[in-house]
């Protein structure tokens, strides 16, 4: 049974499969939650109104843990979430990165829409 245990080894030895406590410094903190901010607000500018657009930041035991979840006023939420490396913090996320996220969940969250929506509708006007 040891050998199914991710922190099983003899004692004294490095515990496998136990995580290291990451600690963020307060910049790193800030940049990330920058950084997230801007892709909730691209992705915003990328919808129409009716859609609610939030995220999540959590500081788990293998890092920073962030989340952007999009949900259209028809058909079910969509979401991203990241787990940035620490010398990407350091340097700020990439701009490109951030946009194509953002571009991603409002193409997702209107692709649930028209999903949820069919094609039974009848155009209003010709």
């Amino acid at each position: 049974m040891n050998g199914n245990n991710p922190y099983a080894g003899a004692p004294g030895v490095v515990e496998a499969g136990r995580p290291e406590d990451v600690d963020l410094s307060t910049e790193q903190k800030e940049s990330l939650r920058r950084a997230v901010a801007g892709i909730v607000t691209r992705t915003e500018s990328y919808l129409p109104e009716g859609y609610a657009v939030g995220s999540e930041l959590s500081y788990g035991a293998n890092g920073p843990q962030a989340t952007v979840a999009v949900r259209p006023p028809v058909g079910h939420p969509v979401s991203a979430g990241f787990s940035p490396e620490l010398d990407d913090l350091e340097a700020g996320l990439d701009d490109d990165d951030r946009t194509e996220v953002a571009q991603g969940l409002a193409a997702s969250a209107a692709a649930q829409v028209m999903e949820a929506v069919g094609d039974d509708l009848e155009p209003t006007a010709r």
